[in-house]
């Protein structure tokens, strides 16, 4: 996998992350609708990450 993709792979999770995190916390984009998807999602967010974070390491 090129190293930008590994680099959009972390962006991305951080991105999921940050905004599936406020709606666990705050509520503030969804108005925590569903706190079973935001944990979900938050835990896929840190996988993603986890991947692509291992992946980049691997090429350099």
């Amino acid at each position: 996998m090129p190293k930008a993709l590994c680099i959009l792979g972390i962006a991305i999770s951080a991105l999921v992350l940050i905004v599936f995190g406020l709606d666990l916390v705050l509520k503030m984009p969804f108005n925590g609708v569903h706190k079973v998807m935001d944990i979900g999602f938050v835990i896929c967010s840190g996988i993603l990450g986890y991947l692509s974070w291992t992946t980049l390491r691997e090429q350099i």
